[in-house]
């Protein structure tokens, strides 16, 4: 059963990347920076970062920024699993837990082992409130000493999952993509409780406005700054293959003997 299940599990999740990146082939992305460095398939990137988007955006980023030297959090739930599956078959890291009771401790090796890792989530996930910022990414840039780096997305009047709580939104195929990249912010190192949700709150204001600014961008075309072209770009050589791995998978095995839950 086990060996079944895992078979299953696989084809699912192998057929979900698929489908994925198929549907999102057709569509027509642009961007618009604030700082163009902080895209790690830019020639100009330097500085690794933990890169925020709400949850009902998944597959944007999904198809975008495989190979990208770019690791996602997810839960610990079986829910999660199919997803953790799928985001590795398009080339993206995983790291299950969370960052509670002693999570932070592997977070922290793993970025000393590798300089140009980066970290991705999405903070209202896996079960909401919709584009709620929950404080794990506020806490994982103060104490890893990383910037947050928002990313407004949005398509031109997709289809919604009305009863998903996150109300999953479905591009129309062909149509306009449009992501905003907005500065980094740095959270102080040793932000204390009070200090830290204060930070939350300005990091999710700020998260939101951009959200918005780009869901209006692709409705009326209407451009921000001064959008280029945007690809699905991966990196010629990715940290992924080399360090990260045997560092994610020790995290990993950690998470399930209870270290980051």
């Amino acid at each position: 059963m086990k060996l079944t299940s895992g078979w299953i599990g696989g084809s699912l999740s192998l057929g979900m990347s698929i489908a994925v990146r198929t549907w999102m082939k057709t569509l027509r992305f642009q961007i618009s920076y604030y700082d163009s460095s902080y895209d790690p398939a830019n020639a100009s990137y330097t500085t690794p970062g933990i890169y925020i988007f709400w949850h009902e955006y998944i597959p944007f980023m999904f198809y975008l920024r495989g190979h990208n030297d770019v690791a996602m959090l997810l839960s610990q739930h079986r829910d999660a699993e199919t997803l953790a599956r799928a985001t590795r078959f398009v080339g993206f890291g995983t790291i299950r837990g969370s960052t509670s009771r002693g999570g932070i401790t592997a977070l922290r090796k793993m970025f000393r082992q590798g300089k140009t890792m980066n970290l991705t989530m999405t903070p209202d996930g896996p079960r909401g409130p919709r584009r709620e910022l929950a404080a794990g990414c506020v806490y994982l840039a103060s104490r890893l000493q990383l910037p947050i780096i928002p990313l407004g997305l949005g398509y031109d009047r997709p289809w919604r999952m009305r009863r998903a709580w996150d109300q999953f939104a479905v591009p129309r195929p062909g149509s306009r993509a449009r992501a905003i990249m907005g500065p980094g912010i740095w959270i102080p190192a040793k932000a204390d409780r009070e200090q830290l949700e204060t930070h939350r709150r300005q990091v999710e204001t700020v998260l939101n406005r951009l959200t918005v600014e780009a869901e209006q961008w692709a409705e009326t075309g209407q451009a921000v700054g001064n959008p280029v072209v945007i690809t699905r770009t991966p990196r010629a050589l990715t940290w992924m293959r080399g360090a990260a791995e045997p560092a994610i998978a020790k995290l990993d095995d950690a998470s399930r003997r209870g270290v980051a839950t």
